[in-house]
């Protein structure tokens, strides 16, 4: 029996990064042996065993043969005399096929280490389009790494793309493409995920709800970028700066889907798009299986995001049913989220990344102010039943009109 440690354990050690999980490999061994060392068995279609005293886990080596469609739809072999050269080549990148042993010596048959150093994501070999999920992955990984200076190598993406075309990313589950989407959303780059997808043809069968916004044109004059979809990347990437929700995140992504469903004789216009943005959103959330808390965000958002950037010139009384609207009074989290992703959209324009957004200030400002206002001095004033609601509305609206900017601030 050998053990090594393999994958993105040697991976981000070998980067200088910090080593989160460490998986091992085991050339040379039985199920029957691990269970008689102690270890836990836990793996479903392949064997997978947790160590008695760290947990951390240790698989078998195997192969895999390719015997049905998507990323389950193999044949695994995980006898003995499989070896540890084998075991890395059926693996996807060749800087996740790298092995060290328990001298410290690196088993690299893949020349891991030289892509590496060239800060480059390549597929380990052919057999690469054999499973769909590498498409998610390989996007992920694009994204995670970014900040290092990786790419996508061209030969890759041509694999990736011809796994898009091929009809085996239906075979994926939503649960498993959301999973992917939404590691790559929690890390530091998400928008190049969403880059990636886009340049292999994957976003269009993925979620074609955003994919269908490249070549929609925007005003010139409030959006210099132009492109929608350019658009919708930068609020992304501004988003992902102001904070690290992945609700804040995905609302900053599907803010603006109405605007490929704006008939062409409107362009470069989008008059009520936001309220067309509604259906494909939940059409994409429905799918993918978006859970509560970034659907709820980005209906929002959706919905609402013009009247955040209107603030300053709104009236009280439409302030009021815009806080009716989000439930601020009950959620002030979701308030605080939802005014970011309002400044995320107006800061992510080309030019304007670093514009100010008085109006987050003033919205977070006005529902303090209506927040100070308290049902219990209006019960013991003696108004009761609807009387109590009218006149909590009347005294609202009456503090935000008197705290209201002035035009020169507008």
């Amino acid at each position: 029996m050998q053990i090594y440690l393999v994958g993105g354990a040697v991976r981000d050690q070998l980067l200088g990064l910090e080593v989160k999980d460490r998986d091992h490999l085991v050339v040379g061994a039985t199920p029957e042996q691990m269970l008689d060392l102690g270890y836990q068995s836990v793996g479903k279609s392949f064997p997978v065993f947790l160590h008695p005293q760290t947990q951390e886990e240790y698989a078998l080596a195997r192969t895999e043969t390719k015997s049905g469609h998507g990323y389950t739809g193999f044949e695994v072999c995980s006898d003995p005399d499989v070896t540890l050269e084998q075991d890395l080549l059926r693996r996807d990148l060749t800087v996740n096929a790298i092995a060290m042993d328990d001298q410290g010596r690196l088993h690299d048959p893949c020349h891991g280490q030289a892509d590496l150093d060239a800060r480059v994501l390549r597929h380990v070999s052919p057999a690469f389009v054999e499973d769909p999920l590498r498409v998610l992955r390989v996007a992920r990984f694009a994204a995670r790494f970014h900040p290092q200076g990786f790419r996508v190598a061209d030969e890759t993406l041509a694999l990736m793309a011809e796994l898009a075309s091929s009809g085996e990313l239906a075979h994926l589950t939503p649960e498993r493409v959301w999973n992917e989407t939404e590691r790559a959303l929690a890390g530091p780059c998400p928008w190049v995920y969403f880059e990636v997808l886009h340049a292999c043809g994957a976003l269009k069968v993925l979620m074609s709800e955003l994919a269908d916004l490249e070549g929609v044109p925007q005003p010139k004059a409030h959006h210099p970028e132009v492109d929608t979809l350019r658009h919708t990347l930068m609020v992304l990437k501004r988003a992902s700066e102001l904070s690290g929700s992945v609700s804040v995140r995905f609302a900053a992504l599907t803010h603006d889907l109405g605007k490929a469903l704006t008939p062409q004789a409107g362009w470069p216009s989008h008059i009520g798009h936001e309220q067309r943005g509604l259906a494909p959103l939940a059409r994409l959330c429905q799918r993918l299986k978006v859970p509560n808390a970034p659907r709820e965000l980005a209906e929002i958002g959706c919905r609402w995001h013009l009247h955040g950037h209107r603030a300053l010139a709104l009236k009280p009384a439409t302030l009021l049913r815009l806080f009716d609207g989000i439930d601020a009074w009950r959620k002030p989290q979701r308030f605080e989220e939802f005014v970011l992703v309002c400044q995320a959209d107006a800061q992510g324009r080309l030019g304007m990344e670093d514009s100010p957004y008085p109006q987050g200030q003033w919205l977070r400002d006005a529902l303090r102010l209506a927040n100070q206002i308290e049902v219990r001095p209006i019960i013991q004033a003696g108004f009761s039943g609807g009387e109590i609601k009218a006149e909590l509305t009347r005294r609202r609206t009456q503090v935000l009109a008197d705290a209201r900017p002035s035009p020169g601030v507008m």
